[in-house]
């Protein structure tokens, strides 16, 4: 066995020979104290002031595991309590005080150093809405279960302590923290250590572009830890590039570290990087990636990005110190989207000219388009278009999914793909997914056909609520399906207790017939990934595969593996008929081999592919690459 600790200078750290220390960032000129709550009720008050950086330090002798305190500011308004920042543990949520624990208590099995980039299959988990019961516990019950069907990595959505019962989480304010509601800390390392003994990586959803609105008391005793040179959608960006910034940065830092470390994940996924500013050199993704990686040194823990620009300039091989293993591609999902729905609004519009041949980019380049989009603003969209992407990506660095958090619960009733089109669609649609080399991400149900939405949901109240409600439905105004109030009236309420039981998983409708077949259809993919795939992905060439549009319904694209030299290369060719019309085959190309066949969808034959069929089949050609 082996314990795990990430020592910061940040938080409380309990002491080698008793007692503990509390160290807090708060530069601004205020009074401030720390109060060590006692189990009688009472509560004691250290005075802290602050050094020459800023800092404030309070040794408390008789301070234990368990221990209860609170930050104290002597503000204008009086007294104002606050959480530690870095807070490990928050049991009573975000408002009440922090708790002291012992990272060291718990034990980690020895041995498991993660598994290659190559090998991921992921799994997008909200630990809220996975399980009735809505923890740690009892999501770590079905691990068995994903494992069977084929999941290598879970992704889970981000566990920083955020407001309230319920929320998607990407509004935290205590980043060192898991959700109080999900449970204790060491419910969810157990969580993790049970995916490893399973075989299963877990990667954890990041956020590092803001704060939430609601439980942010950085401002009272750090203002200069956020800046107004750099705003983004939710506020004032943190301040990673002014006064003061080398500060802001080391929490940051810290957080990853500590979630690597101290908790075992195998990885991060850094959520919308494209709106963190910073004008310093190395910038703080850099410099994540170069202090993540050198602290990992022998694991395989991978770096994700969330970047809505397409910047290819961040991704390189896995592991590369500096840079990141992948990002998640929208473009694939969208384009496929566009032609399997016919929707054509919002982000979907500048899709809709030319879905097929802009998905076939995305499975053989690596993105389609590049550049800001302008996400939610259609005449801004159309002022500022971006351009279509001209140089290709290495497939292993673009994570494609047919849905995610955000393509489900962006949607105003919070439809999966699975409940807006056919079943033999979406058969197709899995498999070009699961059989494609770039790593594919799967989204909590999916696998079984679940038919329970994700809708955006909250837990506001006050005025706060009011405005997250009427921004919601404002937000789709310009949807046609929304131009009428009263259609949008009929949104669900986010902050709504109701709206959040909705999206639960139903694990009793996933034992009927209909769910199992889509479980074993899942399987049977993912088992040929496994075997047929996996072995020849790190020989996957990082360029000069091909892939075009046949009869404006079908898919011919062409993914190349490098060989030995003088050995003829090998490459896995896929046909496929997307329409309701049977397609003409195209002929073999001079000196292709034809080898194994890896899986017919529907109705193939020699001549001609069946609506909604396709094939995937080794060839050998008779030069290398």
């Amino acid at each position: 066995m082996m314990r795990a600790c990430h020592h910061m200078p940040y938080g409380a750290s309990l002491l080698p020979h008793g007692g503990a220390v509390f160290r807090l960032w708060a530069p601004a000129e205020v009074d401030m104290d720390l109060l060590v709550h006692g189990a009688d009720g009472g509560s004691q008050a250290h005075p802290a002031r602050p050094d020459a950086l800023g800092w404030r330090e309070v040794i408390v002798p008789d301070a234990v595991t368990g221990t209860r305190y609170q930050w104290r500011v002597h503000g204008q308004a009086g007294l104002v309590p606050v959480p530690d920042p870095a807070s490990r543990s928050n049991p009573e949520g975000i408002d009440g005080p922090s708790e002291v624990t012992d990272p060291l208590a718990f034990e980690w099995d020895e041995g498991w150093r993660g598994l290659p980039w190559h090998d991921a299959v992921m799994y997008e988990l909200h630990v809220g809405t996975f399980t009735p019961e809505g923890t740690y516990q009892a999501a770590m019950a079905r691990l068995p279960y994903l494992a069977e069907v084929g999941i290598t990595c879970i992704q889970l959505m981000p566990q920083a302590a955020f407001p309230g019962r319920f929320g998607w989480g990407y509004d935290g304010v205590l980043h060192f923290a898991p959700h109080a509601a999900y449970g204790r800390p060491d419910e969810l390392k157990a969580f993790v250590q049970a995916a490893h003994r399973l075989g299963m990586m877990v990667m954890l959803d990041v956020v590092y572009n803001h704060f939430g609105p609601e439980g942010n008391f950085l401002p009272l005793y750090a203002p200069t830890f956020f800046t107004d040179r750099h705003p983004t959608p939710w506020g004032a960006g943190p301040n990673f590039d002014g006064p003061d910034a080398s500060a802001v940065r080391g929490f940051f830092l810290h957080n990853a570290l500590y979630w690597l470390e101290e908790f075992r994940f195998d990885g991060l996924r850094f959520d919308a990087v494209h709106a963190i500013q910073d004008d310093s050199r190395p910038d703080i993704l850099e410099t994540l990636s170069i202090r993540c990686r050198a602290a990992c040194a022998g694991r395989h823990v991978h770096l994700v990005l969330e970047n809505d620009h397409n910047d290819a300039r961040r991704l390189s091989a896995p592991g590369t110190s500096g840079r990141f293993d992948a990002q998640w591609s929208g473009d694939a999902h969208h384009a496929l989207h566009v032609w399997l729905t016919n929707e054509r609004e919002g982000y979907y519009a500048e899709y809709a000219h030319d879905p097929l041949g802009m998905l076939a980019q995305s499975l053989s380049q690596g993105f389609a388009m590049v550049g800001a989009p302008h996400l939610t603003d259609p005449v801004l969209q159309a002022a500022h278009p971006r351009r279509r992407a001209t140089e290709a990506v290495p497939l292993q660095c673009t994570v494609n999914f047919l849905l995610n958090h955000d393509q489900v619960g962006n949607r105003a009733y919070g439809e999966r793909l699975n409940m807006l089109v056919g079943e033999a669609p979406m058969r197709l649609a899995v498999a070009i997914l699961l059989l494609s080399p770039s790593p594919p991400l799967l989204f909590m149900g999916e696998e079984h056909g679940a038919q329970a939405p994700f809708l955006y949901f909250a837990d506001w109240h006050g005025p706060l609520r009011d405005a997250v409600v009427e921004g919601r439905r404002k937000e789709f105004a310009h949807f046609g399906a929304f131009r009428d109030p009263d259609a949008r009236a009929a949104i669900p309420d986010p902050c709504d207790e109701a709206t959040w039981r909705r999206c639960q998983l139903d694990w009793a409708a996933a034992q009927t017939d209909k769910a199992q077949a889509w479980r074993r259809w899942y399987t049977r993919l993912l088992a040929l990934r496994r075997t047929d795939l996996r072995p020849h992905l790190p020989e996957l060439a990082p360029a000069g595969h091909t892939a075009a549009v046949l009869e404006d319904r079908g898919l011919l694209v062409r993914w190349h593996f490098m060989t030995a030299p003088g050995e003829p290369s090998r490459v896995l060719q896929m046909q496929a008929n997307l329409s309701d019309t049977p397609l003409t085959r195209p002929e073999t190309e001079p000196g292709d081999r034809p080898m194994a066949i890896v899986l017919d969808v529907g109705a193939v034959d020699d001549g001609q592919l069946e609506p909604w069929s396709a094939r995937w089949q080794w060839l050998e050609m008779g030069n290398a690459i």
